[in-house]
């Protein structure tokens, strides 16, 4: 099946501590780069899709980058979901090629929140997710939230920490074969459980890094992705998923929109969940991750950190899995960091991963999720 959209170009700028960055040089860097990649002009685009910016916060996004950018595109519109933000943008640009509103939408985030702002300002601006009345006059944090979620499926599931360090183990081992990554030297176990505790049972190396950076993407129109220059990669199903937007109203401390938002996009493409060579899943904690996979049915439940343990989120394992590092190790700037997983699928599906590439990869799954796994929104890719 298919949603007749492709992505047609896709770029992200060097990761980390970027001295000098700006939350629109960072969106020109990626935005030119995806376009160049679809051998395409600016002058091409007639659709520009924004998110949102800790550090040059406004209520019109996509207008000041349009701006910036001196093009004038037929739509032009900001769309926030947190971390869900990236996935969602590519479905909307999907359904606006689709319906024949536009050629080509140039879906593009970035932020310098690792120079741009201290660490206390991303933490404080994080903690503005927390209901106003309910959350945070009792002083909580997205780290707590998440706590709160792996408390309660370490206790359902019997899964220990020493798993859940696993993934973030595996994710850097991913990283190391990623030039661009923010952190790339190799741990261990031991070192993850060693690491400072910022909200129990989670460490700071289970946490994801704030980095500087960019990623963008160009969805083109079936007909429009026949003029570019390099493969198109087809998106074949979305869905999204939302079940609370406070984690004090969620329905469930295990079970959370991915299962919904998955099963949706699976079936719009036509696939299951066996089908998938290779996954970009948000991994903002390592139990985000944990959590996400068993919901939307890649292992059973409570199977997920025993995976990584063995191996299997690794190349060569069952499941590849945050192939670039994620948001653990490759980096994580706000709504880039949801593209970022976008633009490292449609490298594995061209077979253009270098050292990190997975063989035969033909479909791969994207998912992001905002807020404390609040809004979810899920992709199949095919190459």
């Amino acid at each position: 099946m298919s949603m007749h959209a492709f992505i047609t170009g896709a770029s992200d700028t060097q990761i980390g501590e970027l001295p000098g960055s700006t939350c629109m040089s960072l969106h020109a860097q990626a935005a030119l780069g995806a376009v160049q990649d679809a051998g395409l002009t600016l002058d091409d685009i007639d659709g520009v899709l924004c998110a949102y910016s800790f550090t040059e916060p406004h209520l019109m996004l996509a207008s000041v980058f349009c701006e910036y950018m001196g093009i004038h595109p037929a739509q032009s519109l900001a769309i926030q979901a947190g971390g869900a933000s990236a996935c969602v943008m590519v479905m909307q640009a999907a359904a606006m090629v689709a319906s024949g509103q536009c050629n080509h939408v140039l879906v593009v985030t970035g932020d310098n929140r690792m120079t741009g702002m201290s660490r206390d300002a991303a933490v404080a601006a994080l903690a503005e997710v927390g209901h106003p009345q309910f959350e945070r006059p009792f002083g909580i944090s997205v780290p707590a939230s998440y706590a709160l979620v792996a408390q309660r499926y370490m206790h359902e599931y019997g899964v220990t920490s020493g798993q859940l360090a696993a993934i973030a183990v595996e994710h850097r081992r991913h990283a190391g074969r990623h030039p661009k990554a923010h952190k790339r030297e190799p741990i261990t176990i031991e070192q993850v459980l060693a690491s400072r505790m910022i909200a129990e049972p989670l460490h700071m190396l289970d946490c994801c890094l704030i980095s500087d950076g960019g990623a963008a993407v160009v969805v083109s129109a079936r007909t429009a992705a026949a003029n570019t220059r390099g493969q198109a990669i087809e998106i074949l199903g979305a869905g999204q998923g939302h079940t609370h937007e406070h984690i004090l109203n969620a329905p469930s401390l295990v079970d959370f929109g991915c299962k919904a938002s998955s099963a949706r996009a699976f079936e719009r493409a036509g696939v299951q969940a066996k089908d998938i060579d290779v996954a970009e899943i948000y991994d903002s904690f390592t139990i985000t991750l944990a959590v996400e996979l068993e919901s939307i049915g890649f292992f059973e439940r409570g199977q997920a950190g025993i995976a990584a343990e063995q191996g299997q989120l690794g190349l060569g394992g069952s499941l590849p899995c945050n192939t670039h590092g994620g948001l653990l190790s490759y980096g994580h700037s706000g709504a880039a960091g949801g593209m970022f997983h976008v633009v490292e699928a449609v490298h594995q599906l061209r077979g253009q991963a270098h050292e990190r590439q997975v063989t035969d990869a033909r479909l791969a799954f994207v998912h992001g999720d905002g807020g404390i796994l609040s809004a979810h929104c899920s992709l199949v890719l095919g190459g």
